[in-house]
């Protein structure tokens, strides 16, 4: 099937409009840091279950369950307060690759940027060229100014020093900075623009974005996102993302 470009728009417009609503988080790791309504325990619950957002959606979700469940479902208040012997609570706890040390590290590397001043300024002050890959390259050192094994620094993808398409850290972004008027993104950040956002690429967006003809190069990784974001930033310049919703339920539905 070839399409034309206004076609592929008109297409992922709606299924944009038919998909991006609350009932979505139904089955979708986002309902895990929607359950809060601190700032700090919806960034923290978010950035936890992206991390952790690999396999399907309900082993992640219920990972993601027991990460907060373990943090007594106060998750800024165990970031800030917690001591070694608090996390040893996380011995047990294993998401796939995700281990305890990694759990542990990434606790102890957000208290590290909570205690000088937090998530959002590092994404805002770290822009570069209309993307947030520079940022997302300059939290990843922020988190591991703790001391941490060589091991756990695969858990952050950095498109700036590998090249990476770092889906679950886009994805991270995405819930943060959309702002949704009841649909599936939460929107806490107004600090930084949707337009500077690029779609979290995975197995499905990867499939349809390249049966639409949007993505060329055959791996997943920053080429082929910015071949993504490119034709998504045509389509809508202010809010590019907002077609990840699309993107993924015209995987599902087998387009």
């Amino acid at each position: 099937m070839t399409l034309t470009d206004n076609e592929i728009k008109d297409l992922l417009e709606a299924k944009f409009v038919l998909h991006n609503v609350a009932a979505f988080a139904d089955d979708d790791p986002v309902q895990i840091p929607r359950r809060f309504d601190l700032k700090e325990d919806i960034e923290i619950g978010a950035f936890l279950t992206a991390t952790i957002a690999w396999g399907n959606r309900a082993g992640v979700i219920k990972s993601a369950k027991r990460m907060m469940d373990l943090m007594g479902n106060a998750p800024y208040d165990f970031v800030m307060s917690h001591n070694d012997a608090d996390l040893e609570r996380f011995d047990s706890f294993v998401h796939r690759t995700f281990q305890p040390v990694d759990a542990k590290t990434f606790i102890r590397g957000l208290k590290n940027i909570y205690t000088h001043g937090g998530l959002e300024p590092i994404f805002r002050d770290n822009q570069r060229d209309g993307f947030l890959h520079y940022a997302i390259h300059e939290f990843k050192k922020k988190l591991f100014e703790v001391e941490h094994l060589p091991r756990t620094l695969k858990h952050v993808a950095d498109p700036v020093a590998k090249g990476s398409h770092a889906k679950r850290i886009h994805l991270f972004l995405k819930w943060m900075v959309r702002r949704d008027n009841g649909g599936i993104d939460i929107g806490i950040w107004d600090s930084i623009s949707p337009a500077v956002l690029s779609c979290p690429l995975d197995v499905h967006t990867g499939r349809i974005g390249r049966k639409l003809g949007l993505i060329t190069t055959k791996q997943d990784n920053l080429k082929s996102l910015g071949e993504l974001d490119s034709a998504l930033r045509r389509y809508d310049p202010a809010d590019p993302a907002k077609y990840d919703v699309a993107l993924f339920c015209l995987s599902k539905e087998g387009f």
